[in-house]
């Protein structure tokens, strides 16, 4: 995947990061990668990925903009609102960058389409609003052996995981799966949603440009990932705990 001259000056900052470099950029390039849900973690990770210059990316929701989405889903504009998600946020990322290569399914995704969208990509992320869908992606991302990057936003407070079953670490042992940090779905009605409990903006742009950066790590190779580290951020009282979880 050859660079052209106006991917080598907008890429700069990367090329000269040993870490990252022209094979690093190279590799952004070549990758695929599914985001599910263009909320409020589904923003940073779309624009920071776009930004990166991630060859391919796709992304699924069936949702239309709405007023109250903007506090917090900042690709959206006012003007977007009624709009379909994925539409204003191809818009979006195409004016952050055209080398993109933007998909969008105007789909929620369920037990249906789960498989044929997620095979075609090489990472996923999860940002999605629903257990349903958590434990769907999950799944599915196990069964055709994805890496999953996933977070989560609750009032004050995120989480932030990766799951990679079907590698192994520098011991030779199989890395977690999403069930072996969360068994099973929380009983309905259980956990209010975004809409009853609220949200502070600003946290799911830390969250969601956390998983973005830790899905270019997986693309480059660069430094540790979260594979078996779930990442608990506390935004009240700015503090990061981690948890660390095996396979059963």
């Amino acid at each position: 995947m050859n660079l052209s001259s106006e991917e080598l000056e907008r890429y700069a900052r990367h090329i000269v990061l040993s870490d990252v470099g022209g094979p690093g950029q190279q590799l952004l390039k070549k990758a695929r990668v599914l985001v599910v849900g263009a909320g409020g973690l589904g923003t940073p990770v779309l624009q920071y990925l776009a930004a990166s210059g991630v060859g391919a990316i796709g992304l699924v929701d069936d949702d239309v903009v709405s007023l109250s989405n903007l506090q917090r889903q900042i690709i959206h504009d006012t003007d977007r609102v009624g709009d379909q998600k994925v539409e204003s946020a191809k818009d979006a990322l195409l004016r952050i960058n055209p080398n993109v290569n933007v998909e969008i399914f105007n789909t929620r995704l369920n037990a249906e389409n789960a498989h044929e969208l997620i095979a075609k990509f090489d990472i996923v992320s999860d940002g999605s609003d629903n257990f349903d869908t958590r434990f769907l992606v999950a799944d599915t991302c196990r069964e055709l052996e994805k890496t999953l990057v996933t977070g989560a936003v609750g009032r004050f407070d995120g989480s932030l995981t990766t799951i990679k079953p079907h590698l192994s670490d520098e011991n030779g042992r199989k890395h977690p799966q999403f069930r072996d940090v969360f068994p099973k779905k929380p009983p309905e009605g259980l956990l209010p949603t975004c809409a009853e409990a609220g949200i502070i903006g600003a946290l799911t742009g830390i969250i969601g440009s956390m998983q973005a950066l830790e899905i270019i790590k997986e693309i480059t190779g660069a430094g540790e990932g979260l594979a078996g580290r779930l990442i608990l951020y506390d935004s009240l009282h700015c503090r990061f705990e981690e948890i660390k979880y095996r396979s059963k």
